[in-house]
């Protein structure tokens, strides 16, 4: 339960980097401030499916907090090269 807390911790304090990384993208507008909303939705909605997908399919609550912080770590790696 500790590592699961910790876990959820480590995701919030990731995802704000996210966050703070997107919002000036999209302050900057233009064509790819634009691109950069579109995917921020459409990757909201895919996660949303596919961490319902992996409770209902017996998955722990650990798994699940685990892929968030793997595609929240690709987003700041992404957002952070251009």
């Amino acid at each position: 339960m500790w590592k699961l807390g910790v876990d959820v911790t480590m995701l919030g304090v990731e995802a704000q980097t996210v966050i703070g990384l997107r919002l000036a993208k999209i302050a900057l507008g233009g064509p790819a401030a634009m691109s950069e909303a579109h995917l921020m939705v459409s990757e909201k909605v895919l996660a949303a499916g596919e961490a319902a997908l992996q409770i209902a399919t017996g998955k722990s609550p650990g798994h699940v907090v685990s892929g968030y912080r793997r595609k929240v770590r690709a987003n700041t790696k992404r957002l952070r090269k251009g």
